[in-house]
């Protein structure tokens, strides 16, 4: 799954998104530990989706949308500071 399409989930969707990768995640390792299937592509995709999905509810938590607006109050971009030395 995309990252835009996980943004635009609710809370309860990220949730359920979050157990259905898990348990496919589960159950193809538990393949892969059988032998019947060379999965590593998989696995790494399903890693990356689930620690997305866990980023973007950790970003709601905080309330925090992007890394370009995690700025503290009362600072400002690198260039406004430069442009207001000159």
């Amino acid at each position: 799954m995309e990252l835009n399409k996980i943004r635009n989930l609710s809370d309860a969707e990220l949730s359920h998104q979050e157990k259905v990768t898990a348990e496919q995640l589960f159950r193809l390792r538990f393949q892969v530990a059988l032998g019947q299937n060379d999965g590593v592509k998989k696995i790494r995709l399903l890693r990356k989706e689930i620690a997305q999905i866990k980023t973007v509810a950790r970003e709601r938590e905080l309330g925090i949308r992007g890394a370009a607006k995690d700025l503290r109050p009362g600072t400002a971009p690198e260039s406004a500071k430069e442009k207001g030395a000159r």
